[in-house]
């Protein structure tokens, strides 16, 4: 299965998400570059989900809370690109 929090990468994404994990390179350095790739797959599916999720309007709270999940993932997505590429 891995090495991911929760069990499976879709489950670790869904905590990224919520604000359970916080990812950084330390965290990252045990996966293998198969796992790292699994994991961005299921951030981006996560992502298309939560950008799917529609709150009402007058729903301030409902609103900014989408907006930090959408934040936790796009930061997420950056530090994996990031460590990608070194």
């Amino acid at each position: 299965m891995g090495n991911f929090m929760g069990g499976s990468a879709y489950a670790m994404s869904r905590d990224i998400a919520e604000g359970f994990v916080l990812l950084n390179a330390n965290l990252l350095k045990k996966f293998t570059g198969a796992e790292l790739a699994q994991l961005r797959h299921h951030l981006e599916k996560v992502q298309k989900e939560v950008r799917a999720e529609q709150p009402p309007l007058d729903d301030i709270q409902a609103i900014q809370k989408r907006g930090r999940k959408i934040s936790r993932i796009s930061s997420a997505l950056l530090i994996l690109d990031t460590l990608r590429k070194r």
